[in-house]
């Protein structure tokens, strides 16, 4: 069993900042790393960035590439989202999620549990 859970989600202006927070637990051990998706209405979850524990390496969607910088501690099961300049359109509810198995790391079907999602809307 593995729980996960998302805060620092809310209301910001374009152009503002918010940084989420994703801790793990459970049967946490041997994961290969963790991610964010998010999923806006009448749209499909879709990747926004993901962290290999393995060497550290850093998986960014081309939309949020330069604005948002994922973070973590494999120690801790914890994974963070800086969010800078947002945008209207960064509006939807955002997911981090775990995985214990190296691939392809942009797919929300290779991700094995989710947290309940928290909402980050930007307002114009």
């Amino acid at each position: 069993q593995v729980q996960l859970v998302e805060s620092g989600g809310g209301l910001v202006q374009a152009g503002g900042s918010l940084r989420l927070s994703c801790a793990a637990s459970g049967r946490t051990y041997s994961t290969n790393g963790m991610g964010w998706f998010r999923q806006a209405p009448g749209k499909e979850r879709e990747f926004v960035a993901a962290i290999r524990w393995y060497g550290g390496a850093t998986y960014y969607a081309d939309s949020v590439k330069g604005r948002f910088t994922i973070s973590g501690d494999n120690a801790k099961n914890t994974v963070y989202l800086q969010m800078n300049r947002l945008k209207p359109e960064d509006t939807a509810v955002y997911y981090c999620a775990v995985r214990y198995f190296s691939g392809n790391y942009y797919s929300p079907r290779e991700y094995d549990y989710w947290g309940q999602g928290t909402q980050v809307t930007v307002s114009s």
